[in-house]
């Protein structure tokens, strides 16, 4: 004689191609939740979906005539990198990436020096309060009149303006540094140099590599302004001269992307960067 069933019987029993249904339908919320990386680049590749999207439908409104379609770009911008614009793009990259390493090169160990010593800081304080407001790109005349018109003032001109946005940073964010923390290291007989390797420039790091993401957006602006005369080489020349002075608009919109490309490369470089040698900083916030 048969036993009573018990309720949780028919669970363990149902055949597997019940359950085989939802699993499809769960399986992209399920690796959005568990892998934020999936979610993350999910959400880019819609962003860049819409962005598409709108850009083909302003190319119907406006004519192709001026804005070209996405795929028409496309297609000039392959066929234009052998052609002139690739070399266009290395000597834009050359020159942001370099004034980029020379501000921080530069800006980091006198902003260490001025959150360490305030008497420094005293001295130094002022000139930097009435410099700092100055819009730098007044003074691209004056360096094209010093520097001449190669890659010295263009390049100048982008250290100017990252300088004082990495000095700014490190020297707030050394002193913010706990006490606690360089008393426990000098306990351990640091000196002041170590202190500052090992102590103050780690604590700065990610103040330093956030300014400069912040900053790659007016670094490109600047960029493509002072490319667009005194040139003959630089993708500002390229989508001014080249381009646009010449009606060619489908390669100016090639150079627009290549441009736009090459602030987003930065971008991603400087993330790369602060995850590889900051992630205790995404620790500490868990």
């Amino acid at each position: 004689m048969r036993g009573p069933r018990l309720p949780g019987r028919v669970d363990a029993v149902r055949p597997a191609s019940q359950d085989a249904g939802p699993v499809p339908r769960t399986i992209a919320p399920a690796l959005a939740t568990s892998h934020p990386a999936f979610a993350s680049w999910l959400n880019r590749l819609a962003a860049l979906a819409v962005f598409l999207a709108a850009w083909e439908v302003l190319a119907i409104v406006a004519g192709q005539a001026t804005l070209p379609d996405p795929l028409t770009v496309l297609v000039t911008f392959v066929r234009a990198l052998p052609r002139g614009l690739g070399w266009h793009t290395m000597v834009s990259g050359y020159r942001v990436v370099l004034a980029t390493v020379l501000s921080v090169v530069v800006a980091a160990p006198l902003g260490l020096a001025l959150g360490q010593s305030p008497r420094w800081d005293r001295l130094v304080a002022p000139l930097v309060y009435l410099s700092y407001p100055i819009p730098k790109i007044v003074l691209l005349p004056i360096l094209l009149i010093f520097l001449g018109l190669g890659d010295a003032s263009k390049i100048s001109m982008i250290f100017l303006i990252l300088f004082f946005q990495v000095l700014m940073v490190v020297r707030d964010a050394s002193q913010s540094v706990r006490p606690e923390l360089v008393h426990s290291v000098r306990s351990l007989g640091a000196r002041r140099r170590q202190l500052l390797r090992y102590v103050y420039f780690p604590a700065c790091l990610p103040a330093i590599l956030t300014s400069l993401r912040v900053s790659v957006g007016t670094a490109i602006a600047v960029l493509f302004f002072v490319e667009s005369f005194g040139t003959t080489a630089g993708l500002g020349y390229y989508i001014i001269v080249e381009s646009w002075g010449r009606l060619a608009y489908a390669q100016m919109y090639a150079g627009v992307v290549a441009m736009s490309l090459l602030g987003v490369g930065l971008y991603i470089v400087l993330d790369v960067l602060q995850k590889r040698f900051c992630g205790w900083v995404d620790v500490g916030r868990l």
